[in-house]
């Protein structure tokens, strides 16, 4: 009946703007694509408040329905803005759907792969490393096609400024591009400049610093300043002897090497090859380049003879400790160690001293060349000498604790017969005139 609305009766069909025939001008064509594009706006509208409606329509409860539902223009316009809102939201979490159901470009194999050449091989050995390893793929893949389906979602759909829609999607936002970077121009040209740059300026491209390289690495590869490693063999020895050998070892290696590899260096300069293609502003940074190249294979030098010595008195392996020569003394009623425990800390305190001590007086190639005084920075770093003594007092330290259970155990069984204890029982009991029984 006519007092009977449905929603067939209630929204009315949209109305097409009429199609254009006849030819026109191209002024013409503009103000009819002009209108055209106000009519669409104007269906488009229609069709939103038609969605309202119905959304509306739908919201209400039977009584209501019954009755005959008003015209959008006599509804309230908080009611119409709320309607409308409702289908902003309708229609943007609809078309969301359609978007996110379109497939996505998989991530690539090669980038997983390349992604596990950067763990160590040691991290992914063992059945559960392994399982771990898928998930933690998984997750990327999870990650990776998420991050492209929000991307995506950005780009195709543009989110309507609405509060209530914040509250339906709880999702962190977008990661923003570093500020302060400028991606714009190319990297090529610049690493161009500053690889020309550094061939000219750094020196240790140049040929001769190779070939002093390699001087360094012939003369020192398995040469040692001191060598106590078959010490043990020799039997035990006394801290003057230990001290004498250290000082005689240290002295000898020296003079081999200023004799070989120092002669050579100085040969390789004294040749008029040796500097091509330096300029002559460039000599002084030139020859300090070579200062620092012959100081760092001398430190080097020091620092591997010192870790050496320190691995002889390794607590995990006693099989090259050396051996000392002790002697057990009594002197004015009184016994100790000779030489004593102090002095056996720095007897072998001195080994790293006279190591430290050695190759110091080293001219430098500029010196040697122009009759200077200049010397090689050779000095032994100074935590490399600290480390040493430090590990060397408590290996010595641990190591002592026999000798010194020793030393007690003669102190309790026998120093009262040295410190007057027995004589003081002695004459005390003579003074008592035992009887013949009790002198036996």
């Amino acid at each position: 009946t006519s007092n009977k609305r449905t929603l067939r009766t209630l929204f009315r069909p949209a109305a097409l703007p009429p199609p254009v025939i006849s030819e026109t001008s191209p002024s013409q064509k503009k103000l009819l694509a002009y209108h055209r594009g106000k009519e669409q706006q104007e269906v488009l509208h229609q069709l939103l408040i038609d969605r309202a409606l119905e959304v509306y329509y739908i919201t209400m409860d039977e009584t209501d329905k019954r009755n005959a539902a008003p015209p959008i223009t006599e509804l309230p316009s908080t009611v119409r803005k709320y309607l409308f809102i409702k289908s902003c939201l309708f229609n943007y979490l609809f078309m969301k759907k359609r978007v996110q159901k379109n497939p996505m470009i998989p991530i690539r194999q090669q980038w997983l792969r390349s992604m596990l050449a950067l763990v160590p091989q040691s991290l992914m050995e063992g059945r559960d490393r392994e399982l771990l390893t898928e998930e933690l793929l998984k997750e990327v893949v999870r990650d990776y096609e998420k991050s492209m389906q929000r991307c995506v979602l950005r780009r195709v759909l543009v989110k309507p400024d609405i509060k209530e829609l914040d509250k339906l999607e709880e999702e962190a936002p977008l990661p923003l591009l570093p500020l302060g970077l400028d991606f714009s121009s190319t990297w090529h040209n610049s690493y161009i400049k500053a690889k020309q740059q550094i061939i000219s300026t750094l020196h240790i491209l140049h040929p001769t610093m190779k070939t002093l390289l390699d001087f360094g690495y012939t003369a020192f590869f398995n040469f040692l300043l001191v060598d106590f490693s078959s010490s043990r063999l020799k039997g035990p020895v006394d801290c003057k002897s230990l001290k004498t050998d250290a000082s005689l070892s240290c002295s000898k290696a020296e003079e081999e090497i200023m004799s070989t590899w120092y002669q050579r260096v100085v040969g390789l300069f004294s040749q008029s090859e040796a500097l091509d293609g330096v300029k002559l502003d460039q000599l002084e940074s030139f020859y300090n380049c070579v200062a620092v190249l012959m100081s760092n294979q001398l430190k080097g030098l020091l620092q591997r003879t010192t870790e050496v010595f320190v691995k002889l008195f390794d607590p995990e392996d006693r099989s090259r400790l050396p051996l000392f020569k002790m002697d057990l003394t009594y002197d004015e009623n009184r016994m100790e160690f000779y030489p004593s425990l102090q002095d056996l800390e720095e007897a072998i305190l001195f080994v790293v001293d006279c190591i430290g001590q050695t190759l110091q007086n080293v001219q430098t190639m500029r010196a040697w060349l122009t009759g200077g005084t200049a010397t090689l920075d050779a000095e032994l770093p100074a935590h490399i000498a600290q480390w040493a003594k430090s590990t060397l007092k408590k290996a010595i330290r641990d190591n002592l604790e026999g000798p010194k259970e020793h030393f007690k155990g003669y102190v309790e069984n026998y120093g009262w017969l040295v410190d007057g204890t027995a004589e003081e029982r002695i004459n005390r009991f003579i003074a008592e005139q035992p009887s013949f029984d009790e002198y036996t």
